[in-house]
């Protein structure tokens, strides 16, 4: 009776944070504090609609990484994924430019996806030793594809036409748009729905999954077959997050962390809480960053505020962890 008491409060402490979180991103705008008239309710109903669909996809993957990996410092920054998906569209934004249209039909979608996905095998290929996946070789090798993946998009963006180069430097440092793009918007909350079923309905797997080899296939399930679907899943997950909004830090770790200390380690909590806290987290990090004063009229990339909050917590994790994993 403790323990359900327990779990129905977190619950509703879960909602009751990301209904304040809505409550403040259409209370704050570029006018200030004050309640959205008709002329601009549309644009703040945009940006939560963007926020919630890119911090609830970042919030499930973080979940499903962790699984795959057994490791909880994965998370789609930390590993590379939306620095991979980032060059990705990147690249297909310049190919664009030079006359193959046909490359950014969906959006930058497909290429996205397959950006995070190829980052993401690239990091567990680096992170094996003697077999098995290390935790700290792991976290180095992400780092490393992060790091090349953003230099790359940094050269992207320099042989990108001046009249582009502004739009997609602003994409690359995190923004939310008041005003997405139907495609990118419809097919991600699309996705969502469709990996957050699944996960629900595997959830019992997800938690073998955690486990050893040996214990997980006694309990029927198929690990090399699942773990590809993570991989896709994760991956595609991550690159429709950062079609939407762009590189977005820490919010695919700290959101999983922040419901299993909630809820526990049952994936079957896991999976709906993450990514219910990370739209919450995403929202609050962009109502944060409009009441944030900066000299002159420009206001936080959304994705410095991610970082700034997220960063000390992944620290404090990873000295808790001293380099273990799951």
């Amino acid at each position: 009776m403790t323990l359900t008491r327990s779990r129905t409060a977190a619950w509703l402490l879960i909602i009751a944070v990301a209904a304040l979180a809505i409550v403040l991103r259409l209370m704050l705008g570029a006018r200030g504090w004050a309640w959205p008239t008709p002329d601009i309710v549309d644009l703040r109903l945009g940006a939560l609609a963007s926020a919630t669909v890119a911090g609830a996809s970042l919030g499930l993957s973080g979940v499903l990484l962790q699984a795959l990996l057994r490791n909880p410092l994965a998370s789609p920054f930390v590993l590379g994924l939306s620095s991979g998906a980032g060059l990705a569209v990147s690249v297909g934004a310049l190919a664009a430019s030079w006359g193959a249209a046909w490359v950014m039909a969906d959006g930058g979608m497909v290429a996205a996806t397959v950006g995070s996905a190829l980052a993401l095998i690239v990091v567990v290929a680096a992170g094996r030793r003697h077999g098995a996946i290390d935790p700290v070789t792991l976290l180095l090798a992400g780092v490393v594809v992060a790091s090349v993946a953003g230099a790359l998009t940094i050269l992207v963006q320099y042989l990108m036409p001046p009249s582009s180069r502004g739009d997609l430097m602003a994409w690359a440092m995190g923004r939310i748009p008041e005003l997405p793009e139907r495609v990118p918007l419809v097919v991600g909350a699309a996705l969502l729905a469709a990996v957050s079923w699944w996960s629900v309905a595997r959830a019992r797997w997800l938690d073998a999954a955690c486990t050893a080899d040996d214990e997980a296939m006694s309990l029927g399930v198929d690990l090399p077959a699942l773990r590809w679907r993570l991989v896709v899943l994760s991956g595609a997950l991550a690159g429709s997050s950062v079609v939407l909004c762009g590189p977005i830090a820490f919010v695919g770790f700290v959101a999983p962390h922040v419901a299993r200390l909630m809820l526990g380690a049952g994936h079957r909590g896991l999976v709906v809480a993450s990514p219910v806290l990370g739209a919450a987290l995403l929202i609050s990090a962009d109502a944060l960053r409009l009441a944030v004063p900066l000299p002159g009229a420009g206001k936080l990339p959304v994705a410095v505020v991610t970082a700034i909050l997220g960063g000390p917590i992944f620290l404090w994790v990873l000295r808790r962890q001293g380099g273990r994993g799951a």
